[in-house]
């Protein structure tokens, strides 16, 4: 272990902390995290593998080729353990758990939610006045609100001085637009629970699943958004629900969270 931290730099421990969160991430979502350029991120990926910090599989695909994704090898799940003064076994990590994503149906749905987020913390580089000071995982999410919400993930996303919270529900077209509608109950409850401020996102795979969905979306109790996937997650890329445009970035949605829902 001495031997091995050695050779990891901060932004090797930054990857792996954000696998034993996240789980998975693709090649192309760790070079927008942490490198500068595709070529270096494949070379230090490589090196990582070799080492056996990370571990890495191409899932099949019947037309074409998938990229690499990375999950936390052996001594990448002991660095994350201790640094957080844990046992391994405490990381609730297993090698054949993290390899077994390569077959797992929710593979593109927890792939698609990090990118979203990988994207914000892309757009927040080289720039200290931006920042995604919070993501949480679906995981996390599930221990602190249980069957209150089950969001794809949180995230508060700062600029300058505006911060925007937020709840990802990230859509794959396998639920009714009137589950997608029931949803958002359990936000109206949460809110007021908490008197916390957030805002709703909706991402869907397509402009027609989102025009579909908007309409059963309409008079949601809470501030709710829609995106398609493909959008900038910090540009442009929202349309809130109640409004036929223009679409406006993350942090113009701060201002409806001191609304109880759309305006």
């Amino acid at each position: 272990m001495t031997g091995l931290a050695s050779h990891l730099t901060d932004r090797d421990r930054y990857l792996c902390n954000l696998l034993a969160e996240h789980r998975v991430l693709t090649t192309n979502q760790i070079t927008t995290v942490a490198f500068d350029s595709p070529i270096s991120a494949r070379h230090r990926l490589a090196t990582l593998h070799r080492l056996r910090v990370l571990d890495r599989f191409r899932p099949f695909r019947p037309v074409g080729s998938a990229p690499q994704h990375y999950v936390l090898d052996a001594l990448g799940a002991m660095v994350v353990a201790a640094e957080r003064g844990l046992e391994e076994h405490e990381l609730s990590w297993r090698r054949d758990r993290e390899l077994g994503l390569a077959t797992s149906r929710q593979l593109d749905h927890r792939v698609g939610v990090n990118g979203f987020f990988c994207a914000l913390l892309g757009a927040a580089r080289g720039d200290p006045e931006v920042e995604l000071s919070t993501w949480w995982s679906e995981r996390r999410c599930r221990a602190r609100f249980g069957e209150v919400v089950r969001p794809d993930g949180y995230g508060v996303w700062r600029a300058r001085s505006t911060e925007c919270a937020f709840f990802l529900e990230y859509d794959r077209g396998t639920e009714t637009h009137e589950r997608l509608a029931a949803k958002l109950d359990g936000y109206a409850t949460l809110r007021a629970a908490t008197r916390d401020r957030f805002t709703v996102l909706f991402v869907f795979a397509g402009a027609k699943r989102e025009a579909q969905a908007r309409r059963a979306l309409g008079g949601a109790p809470v501030p709710v958004a829609t995106a398609v996937e493909g959008a900038s997650s910090a540009g442009a890329g929202f349309l809130r629900i109640g409004e036929t445009g223009p679409r406006v970035a993350l942090t113009d949605l701060a201002r409806d969270q001191h609304d109880g829902g759309t305006r």
